[in-house]
């Protein structure tokens, strides 16, 4: 076996002998197993038909994906350069090559990063790149994936049937009419998927267009949004149009945790100001809260599995926000506080067993303290995966040693990649199964679990979980 081979045969694997020979069987147990995406960010677009196209090598992997151009900008490369859109149409790199040849020469800067192990096994596994990009060899790499991405077996569908995905859930605002979902349907392509609910944009009443979003959901809804009455059969109507095309699972996010419900005149009122653009200090904060709340409500009804995504002050950059807008790498996290902030909530409806809510966190003091114990007494409650930042080799193997011991890991959720960098789906599951498989055969060294005992428990991190926890078992 060569170098090469070895490096990536072994790859995030222990060095110890007895446990890395272990961690390669239980690894190879689920290696062949389909993926379950069940949340993420892919544009459904690009699988409407069967021609559609992922443009250039620097439009597949390089400007839709903030985890590669904020590093590349945290060394003073400006987002033009790398052909990021402008909001006010500006001018940027429009030459694919270019910004590939800056990705290239700047490649270094991945090194020891979950990003750089992502990239790197996109470009070997579905581009069969074999020698590490530099400056030097961009221009012959960048020919090479054009190459591949001009040929049929590169259309999105068929690498999406490469990849063994058994079904990717996208993520889309609560005014969308799902018309890139309604024609992959009626496509009759067999591939799965499905959309997710995200009410974010009219539900945190600081948003910037709030009133713009508010008219949107009132086209798509069918009902003028001028009450707050109105405003819940709204997103509510919209809900079960997202049920109907196979949505299983809505995702919010909110600086805090905090839930606190309001009175109807009160959540009248805060509703009245926001339409006459009169919010007091803590009314949108106040919103959120009471809305976290009336969303667990309307997931007891309907049956959508609850995401909640809090603790990530969110545009910390506000001249790259003023000038390109949102998911451009300036979220940044914050300390988070759950157990007193999800007391409401859980109080009201934690003990419901037709609630299901998985709850994330870039805190990672909140996972033993807090999380943990949350998820190993509440029927309602999941822990999600390493989330963002600490969707990392580290980040995981930190995860398991905090978690699994108080919550128990049929308390967890599986995992999600939350990409919006399509080609990346594989790699980043196949780091999951790895340090997954690791970290079972350090308990089956240990005499914690037997062989059988992880077999299965690999079965459920690679898939079983996932599907359990977003409902993707009788999905439509």
């Amino acid at each position: 076996m060569n170098s090469e081979s070895d490096r990536f045969s072994n790859l995030l694997f222990d060095p110890e002998p007895t446990q890395r020979e272990l961690a390669r069987r239980i690894y190879a147990t689920a290696a062949g197993l389909p993926i379950v995406s069940p949340h993420g960010h892919v544009d459904p677009t690009l699988f409407v038909d069967e021609n559609g196209s992922f443009g250039s090598p620097a439009e597949l992997l390089i400007v839709p994906d903030h985890y590669v151009f904020r590093m590349l900008y945290s060394q003073g490369i400006a987002m033009e350069a790398l052909g990021i859109p402008r909001l006010d149409g500006g001018p940027v790199e429009k030459d694919g090559r270019k910004i590939w040849q800056i990705f290239a020469d700047h490649f270094h800067l991945f090194r020891g990063t979950p990003s750089g192990v992502w990239l790197s096994q996109e470009l070997r596994q579905v581009f069969g790149v074999q020698q590490p990009l530099t400056g030097a060899n961009a221009q012959e790499v960048y020919d090479q994936i054009e190459a591949c991405l001009a040929s049929p077996e590169f259309k999105p569908r068929r690498l999406f049937e490469r990849f063994n995905i058994e079904i990717m859930c996208t993520t889309d605002p609560a005014w969308d009419r799902l018309e890139a979902h309604q024609a992959i349907r009626a496509s009759g392509w067999s591939g799965k998927i499905q959309p997710t609910f995200r009410p974010d944009g009219v539900v945190n009443l600081n948003t910037r267009g709030w009133l713009e979003n508010i008219e949107k959901l009132s086209h798509a809804s069918g009902i003028s949004v001028t009450s707050y009455d109105r405003f819940i059969q709204a997103l509510e109507v919209q809900r079960a149009h997202f049920k109907s095309l196979g949505a299983t699972a809505t995702d919010h996010a909110a600086l805090t945790p905090a839930t606190q419900p309001l009175s109807p005149r009160e959540a009248e009122a805060i509703f009245q100001r926001a339409l006459k653009n009169e919010l007091r200090p803590d009314d949108a904060e106040r919103f959120t809260a009471h809305m976290l709340v009336e969303m667990a409500r309307m997931s007891i009804e309907d049956g959508l599995v609850m995401q909640l995504h809090p603790g990530v002050l969110r545009n910390h950059n506000p001249a790259v926000f003023d000038g390109f807008g949102l998911d451009k790498g300036a979220d940044i996290p914050v300390v988070t506080e759950f157990t007193r902030n999800l007391l409401p909530l859980l109080q009201r409806y934690g003990n419901d067993p037709r609630l299901r809510i998985i709850l994330f966190t870039l805190d990672e003091t909140t996972y033993t303290r807090e999380l943990a114990p949350l998820a190993g007494h509440y029927p309602a409650v999941l822990i999600g995966p390493p989330w963002w930042f600490h969707d990392s080799p580290n980040g995981m193997r930190r995860y398991f040693d905090r978690v699994i011991e108080t919550a128990g890991l049929y308390n967890t959720a599986g995992f999600n990649d939350d990409t919006r960098a399509f080609p990346s789906i594989p790699a980043r599951h196949d780091v999951w199964r790895r340090i997954s498989a690791n970290w079972l055969a350090g308990q089956l060294v240990s005499g914690i679990i037997t062989e059988e005992e992880a077999e299965d428990m690999m079965s459920a991190l690679a898939v079983g979980l996932a599907r359990k926890a977003y409902r993707l078992e009788t999905s439509a």
